[in-house]
């Protein structure tokens, strides 16, 4: 069973959150159909005086696809006992395994058609606002170029966090 909470009542470090716990992040197509994927890099924030949550995902990864056809993700939250499903969310590709029987996570459909789990502790539901990728020769400190060996920059998305739910 979840509650609805404002942003500004999340008690959670945001460093902890994203860097250490990781976040699943779902995104949802139009149609309705959605996949997921494990980060570690993004953020929570105030811009354009709205919450927000940002992420990256690489071009090939399949969550792509989804985030750049869709306007609604989630950013989900686990327990520690879920690590190994979100390790596995983070291996795996969804073109390649059905991540959610594999991972034994239920589904649970929002009124905006966004995907969060009933195994959550914490889900942010979000609206896209913003889309662009990451540009080479915007790299001030050039240093961080080595973490794009193949050149396959990260998409940045911005969404609008319009609902945050909490486990009782």
């Amino acid at each position: 069973m979840f509650r609805k909470i404002n942003p500004e009542q999340l008690n959670d470090n945001p460093f902890a959150l994203i860097g250490k716990d990781w976040m699943l992040l779902t995104a949802t197509k139009p149609d309705g159909s959605f996949n997921q994927m494990t980060a570690s890099w993004g953020g929570l924030g105030i811009l354009w005086g709205k919450p927000v949550c940002f992420c990256f995902i690489r071009p090939q990864r399949y969550t792509h696809e989804f985030s750049e056809e869709g306007d609604r993700l989630t950013a989900t939250f686990f327990s520690e006992e879920y690590r190994r499903a979100l390790a596995l969310c983070g291996r795996k590709s969804g073109r390649e395994l059905d991540k959610v029987k594999e991972c034994g996570l239920t589904p649970v459909r929002t009124e905006s058609g966004a995907v969060y789990y009933e195994e959550a502790r914490l889900v942010l539901c979000c609206r896209k606002l913003y889309a662009d990728q990451l540009k080479e020769d915007c790299f001030v400190d050039r240093a961080m170029l080595e973490n794009y060996p193949a050149k396959d920059y990260h998409a940045v998305y911005v969404y609008e966090i319009e609902e945050v739910l909490i486990a009782d």
